[in-house]
């Protein structure tokens, strides 16, 4: 390695944006209200007439998290994830770093892609999302050096263009629907059914056969198993996620965030140097449109009896909601960072986010050692407000040795890791 090369190192603690660190935190926690029912409970991250409960506390913990968090952490940690992409880059290149910062850009993405298997098939959870961020990632770098308006037109083109695959879909399930319910009425009045109603009324069989009691129950058999018998269950699913969810919604749904959190940085919105009249006007706005939109979405849900139509219906306009809401969350955010208030919390929150990629990841493993067979095997045994506990026990955990950990060492451990594989050298560990 040259000596230009040897110079150019991963950032230092010192140099860090702490409004930044404090939200990836604030996301890196809030993720898990969503994340825990994917993690604990068979088909119910959306829907939770599936499994674990759709009534009392049960129905009330849905519909809060449909309204605030559903979609929402996810564009903050996809918006987080691009800025921090763009620093990267910026930061290298204003070092002199040359071509080279191009190979440890496309470097730490590579080693994330390879990070994000290991973490979906042996740790055990289909929902990961450092794979689709990698792949993302390798887009974002002909973008980077935009403005800030052609960003966001590009953002709200991604938007569009997902808004319209919605559409297409709903008109095709709207189109199902129909089928399904001529394919019925054909049979009972002893008519054949015509190829379409067939494979209409077959589709539609086995979508309602894989939300059925006996389904969830062997799907629930299946989670409690021991290790690689639950890794060669979910396999299937994994491989399905990777092939079809990055053409399908990452386009529209992590890259577009990704641009916006980068043209939000660069008009210096998310480093808290707006003015609280700013910050106060953008949540006013951000959660007046984006909770009216939520809140038809989830009534529409509700009202049609967590119907297949009314969810695809729902989906039509859930950028319209999850964005401005995303956005409400963001000018919150940065109010608590210019507030002189809660300096301890704002500390250990900070910490969260400078691990973000431990953190998330040990989401996973206490989540493997508390619902499959590889631990207690306590998978589809919770209700839905239950899983809630286990969040709040998690945060409590990672808040309070998040900062002590960083007390003693530069790095969480696989930072470091990551730091040492992106930049082909090995950096200092401990403090």
């Amino acid at each position: 390695m040259t000596s230009t090369n040897s110079s150019i190192s991963a950032l230092k603690l010192s140099d860090r944006i702490q409004s930044l660190d404090i939200m990836r935190g604030v996301v890196l926690l809030g993720i898990l209200l969503m994340n825990i029912n994917g993690m604990g409970l068979a088909g119910a991250y959306e829907n939770p007439t599936v499994s674990g409960g759709a009534t009392g506390w049960d129905l009330k913990t849905w519909i809060t998290t449909n309204m605030l968090f559903e979609g929402t952490m996810r564009a903050l940690f996809s918006l987080l994830f691009g800025v921090g992409m763009f620093i990267l880059l910026d930061r290298l290149e204003k070092k002199g770093a040359g071509i080279n910062a191009a190979n440890i850009y496309f470097r730490r993405l590579t080693w994330l892609l390879v990070f994000g298997l290991i973490h979906c098939y042996l740790l055990l959870w289909d929902g990961e999302i450092l794979y689709n961020y990698a792949l993302m990632g390798f887009l974002v770098y002909s973008f980077r050096n935009m403005s800030p308006k052609k960003l966001i037109l590009i953002s709200v083109f991604l938007f569009s263009a997902g808004a319209l695959w919605n559409y297409s879909d709903y008109r095709n399930d709207v189109k199902l629907i129909e089928q399904v319910s001529i394919a019925q009425q054909y049979k009972t009045e002893g008519k054949e059914l015509t190829k379409d109603l067939k494979e209409a009324s077959e589709k539609w069989e086995k979508k309602e056969a894989e939300k059925s009691p006996e389904a969830i129950a062997e799907y629930n058999t299946n989670m409690r198993k021991g290790y690689f018998s639950v890794v060669a269950f979910l396999a299937p699913f994994n491989l399905h996620y990777n092939e079809h969810f990055p053409y399908r919604y990452d386009l529209w749904d992590v890259l577009s965030m990704m641009l916006l959190g980068i043209a939000l940085f660069k008009l210096k919105i998310l480093t808290a140097e707006k003015s609280y009249l700013f910050y106060g006007l953008m949540a006013l706005i951000g959660y007046s449109i984006g909770l009216l939109v939520n809140y038809y979405e989830t009534n529409l849900i509700i009202d049609s009896g967590f119907s297949f139509i009314g969810f695809s219906k729902s989906y039509l306009t859930y950028d319209l909601g999850r964005v401005p809401v995303a956005m409400g969350h963001i000018a919150l955010i940065m109010l608590f960072c210019k507030f002189p208030i809660l300096n301890w919390l704002k500390k250990s929150l900070a910490a969260v986010g400078k691990m973000a990629l431990t953190n998330y990841v040990m989401h996973s493993v206490f989540a493997m050692f508390l619902f499959t067979g590889a631990g207690f095997g306590l998978f589809g045994k919770l209700q839905r407000h239950e899983l809630l506990y286990i969040v709040f026990s998690i945060w409590i955990v990672q808040l309070i040795l998040s900062p002590i950990w960083l007390r003693y060492f530069q790095f969480g451990p696989l930072e470091w890791i990551w730091r040492n594989l992106s930049y082909l050298k090995k950096h200092p560990f401990r403090k």
